[in-house]
């Protein structure tokens, strides 16, 4: 068995693209079974989806990569070659190197950003549950952390770390006078706002406001930042109340309008709104970008802000290859390992076979009375008879350069005496 990654993120496909192919935690545990149950030759599948990318992680040969491209274009309602157009697919070797490079942090768009790591065990967890995690995936999984943890704790890649939310903030900080004189509202209550609320609170903002669907979570949250929370509905009419909106749900459709927009900036007479929109699919309907008193941005538009603070780190990220390479290798060896399984469990079976009748024979000559000594030698002879039968009758048959290559192989299965390489004897 070999394994594939495929899949899209912020450097292949746009984010409207990219948001027709995001799955929320609850859907994962569906979309695996769902996969796995329709093409029989795949027992092992995790999925990675967050607002940069979604990956497949298979664990088949390659012969199903196109089935799996038909199911994901499916999910996502556009066609084969146009998902094609903006995927790639890495198998082996390159799978791997994928997700131990995504693991430790070097393919995200934030150069070193530590989310995506627990972003992936989350991924490894809900295939576990769903029972598509096999041995394969674990292993390549596993490792993935390993290198990871060796990363961070050799090299300076994470150092100096700019996030998403962290960009935010800086945007907000220019347009803004004071911070401490604005009012926040978050609209989630996920991993992603709590980061987010966390670099705001640190500049002690006036009002900071959390809107959920799920009053628990919105509390629990807001306890912590010691914010106010809001039911979800109330969010059009109280949007005005608020500078700065960073959202971030798992919504299939937008949350925030246009039209919802545009009347908040009538009752603010217009004064600025610094929205952020951190969800795919979009929370806020991009059309709100073109409302000339709106800042907003997406996950895309922070690109370069953190690329800046990526490239003082770049230093580390050779020795961080490095890491991963060697780990990658050491992945390679144990699947070749692997693929031969097959083969160990064959030669087992039939050895047992030639040893069960062997045994049966020398038993029956024994019940009639045969002397030991002669039942032994016999059955010995037999034995060896039958594993070398099959490698004589190749040797046999062989000519020319076939006949040398087939004679090397057998000497090195055949002549490996203890301590004693063939030919030694010729040397005495």
């Amino acid at each position: 068995m070999s394994v594939f990654a495929l899949g899209l993120n912020h450097t292949t496909a746009p984010l409207d693209l990219r948001g027709r192919f995001a799955f929320s935690p609850q859907q994962l545990p569906v979309a695996l079974q769902a996969f796995r149950s329709r093409y029989e030759r795949v027992s092992e599948v995790a999925i990675v989806s967050t607002c940069n990318r979604t990956e497949l992680y298979v664990g088949a040969d390659v012969a199903a990569v196109d089935p799996a491209v038909d199911w994901l274009a499916g999910v996502g309602g556009v066609s084969s070659q146009t998902l094609r157009s903006h995927a790639y697919v890495m198998e082996g070797a390159s799978a791997a190197r994928h997700a131990f490079r995504l693991a430790s942090g070097l393919d995200s768009m934030v150069l070193g950003e530590p989310q995506i790591l627990g972003q992936l065990k989350q991924a490894v967890r809900e295939a576990e549950s769903a029972g598509t995690l096999g041995t394969t995936l674990q292993q390549m999984f596993q490792r993935s952390f390993a290198v990871a943890k060796e990363v961070r704790s050799s090299t300076e890649i994470g150092s100096h770390s700019i996030s998403m939310a962290a960009a935010a903030v800086r945007l907000a900080a220019q347009l803004f006078e004071s911070l401490g004189e604005t009012n926040v509202l978050f609209v989630g209550a996920g991993e992603m706002i709590e980061l987010a609320a966390t670099h705001f609170a640190a500049r002690r903002p006036r009002v900071l406001a959390i809107a959920n669907r799920s009053v628990e979570r919105a509390e629990a949250l807001a306890t912590r930042f010691a914010a106010t929370t809001m039911p979800l509905a109330d969010l059009p009419d109280r949007l005005a109340e608020f500078d700065i909106v960073v959202s971030c749900t798992a919504s299939s459709l937008p949350i925030i309008g246009l039209g919802a927009v545009e009347r908040a900036l009538k009752a603010r007479r217009h004064r600025p709104m610094f929205m952020v929109d951190l969800a795919v699919p979009r929370d806020i309907e991009p059309e709100v970008k073109r409302l000339s008193d709106v800042y907003l941005y997406t996950v895309d538009d922070l690109s370069a802000l953190v690329q800046t603070a990526g490239e003082k780190r770049e230093a580390a990220v050779a020795q961080a290859e490095a890491i991963i390479e060697t780990g990658v290798q050491s992945f390679v060896q144990w699947l070749d390992r692997r693929g031969s399984i097959p083969l160990i469990q064959a030669l087992h079976a039939q050895a047992d076979d030639w040893r069960s009748l062997e045994i049966a024979r020398a038993r029956k000559l024994l019940a009639g009375g045969e002397d030991v000594g002669a039942v032994l030698e016999a059955l010995s002879k037999g034995l060896t008879q039958k594993m070398l039968h099959g490698t004589l009758a190749e040797l046999r048959a062989a000519d020319g350069d076939e006949r040398t290559r087939l004679a090397q192989t057998v000497s090195r299965l055949f002549l490996r005496t203890a301590g004693r390489a063939p030919g030694d004897d010729n040397k005495r």
